[in-house]
């Protein structure tokens, strides 16, 4: 590049810190604009990171079933015949074996049992979720165990007092000493720790917006072991519910307000499948399976989570769509802003430019000083929006409690569209400059 350049460099220079204020007026639109655009797309990806870890606790093609305690449907009909009630045994053991036996391109299923009660060592005591569980859970949430092993087939099948906690059991009840081989008392008996899992990452907002719990403050058991030696629910039959579960509305107690009775044996049945496509059929398949096996009554319900997330994350991709959309017109109207501005400029330095050109000046010169003087503007406002851009995005995660990931990618688009936009709209004053006569240039006031 030769001299010249340099030298309209310094002059577009100089001609900004001549007008500090126009020049910060003028950028204003690209800061805006530029901090919009590292704004959104920081709460877009936050909000996809979000969904992908999300879709990790609840694993991947799984079909979830959990019971219902109580049916509410009434029939309005003649009454001079009475339909007799259908007794359903509730969702069992059982239930979840048909479902493998019968349910094609099944990976893995996992029946659980959730018992709510204390738990106690060394002086320290807690409330939390005992959770009776087969080798598969793991498998299927992902779950990785940090220290300590699995369940053994011996412990499985004897229903053995053994547990594995999760991460902050660990950090509140075993932090001077091994989790391994210590004891924690769950409800009235003594367990033996025999494995400690990872630290499972869980935002609030997914325990909230999928309904699950902190996993960390779970203790897991063998499945066989709550049934044994805490409470097998499918023991209770129907005469000692006076009538179980029925297609018509319960009948009025004394206590209205006493909580629906639990008869069911387990309360979830996980159902992985090896793909995402077979989730919807096989879904209609396990609640047909479950309608014969409860005698048509429906005290269950299915789930299918990822195909919430994924609806949920196409919501998204058009909220931020139209985020960007809105932060690029931003740009828009900045870099109209600075042609405005930049046109008005060459209003008033008719004279300037006159002298410029004849004292040797070209028409190229004269161009690149306004190009320069624009594209200079941008690229300030580009790199003052970048900081806004980023203080933008910490504040609001902050204060929404939402998860923002500010990309490098955002700040080099974001930074290259707003020095492309300075070109775009500073050709056309510098034109207008160029196009000016020296003589009428000199006489003009």
């Amino acid at each position: 590049m030769d001299q010249r350049f340099y030298l309209n460099l310094q002059i577009a220079l100089e001609a900004i810190k001549a007008n500090k204020i126009r020049s910060l007026l003028t950028a204003l639109g690209i800061i805006f604009g530029v901090a919009a655009v590292i704004a959104m797309l920081a709460i877009g990806n936050g909000a996809q990171q979000e969904i992908l870890e999300q879709i990790k606790l609840v694993g991947v093609n799984n079909i979830l079933i959990t019971p219902l305690k109580e049916q509410t449907e009434k029939k309005v009909e003649d009454n001079s015949k009475e339909e007799k009630k259908k007794f359903s045994p509730g969702l069992g053991i059982a239930d979840a074996k048909s479902i493998a036996e019968i349910v094609p391109h099944v990976v893995a299923l996992s029946p659980e049992i959730i018992v709510e009660t204390n738990f106690v060592s060394d002086g320290t005591s807690r409330s939390g979720k005992l959770i009776g569980v087969e080798p598969d859970y793991f498998k299927i949430t992902n779950f990785k165990i940090q220290n300590g092993k699995m369940f053994n087939q011996d412990q499985i099948k004897n229903g053995a007092q053994v547990c594995i906690i999760g991460k902050d059991i660990e950090a509140k009840f075993f932090s001077k000493k091994s989790a391994i081989g210590s004891y924690l008392k769950c409800g009235s008996l003594w367990l033996q720790v025999v494995g400690v899992l990872e630290e499972i990452k869980i935002s609030k907002g997914s325990i909230k917006s999928l309904g699950i719990r902190d996993y960390n403050m779970d203790v897991y058991t063998p499945l066989k072991t709550v049934l044994i030696r805490y409470k097998n629910r499918s023991l209770i039959t129907k005469a000692t519910l006076g009538g179980g579960i029925s297609n018509d509305e319960f009948e009025e107690s004394s206590n209205t307000e006493e909580e629906p009775k639990n008869i069911h044996q387990l309360d979830r049945i996980i159902v992985q499948l090896d793909s995402s496509n077979r989730l919807e059929p096989s879904a209609e398949i396990i609640s047909r399976i479950l309608q014969r096996r409860h005698y048509t009554v429906t005290d269950f319900e299915i789930n299918v989570p990822i195909l919430l997330l994924k609806q949920q994350q196409r919501t998204k991709d058009i909220f931020n769509l139209v985020l960007g959309a809105i932060a690029g017109i931003s740009l828009l109207v900045g870099g109209i802003g600075i042609m405005n501005i930049m046109l008005a400029s060459v209003l008033e330095r008719i004279k300037e430019i006159g002298i410029r050109l004849s004292i040797g000046a070209t028409k190229k010169d004269i161009i690149q000083q306004f190009v320069f003087e624009s594209v200079l503007i941008s690229i300030g406002g580009g790199i003052a929006g970048i900081i806004l851009g980023i203080i933008l995005s910490k504040t609001v995660s902050i204060m929404a409690n939402i998860p923002t990931i500010i990309s490098l990618g955002s700040i080099l688009i974001s930074f290259g569209v707003s020095a492309l936009i300075g070109l775009i709209f500073g050709i056309t004053p510098a034109k207008n400059a160029a196009k000016q006569d020296p003589i009428k240039s000199l006489r003009y006031e």
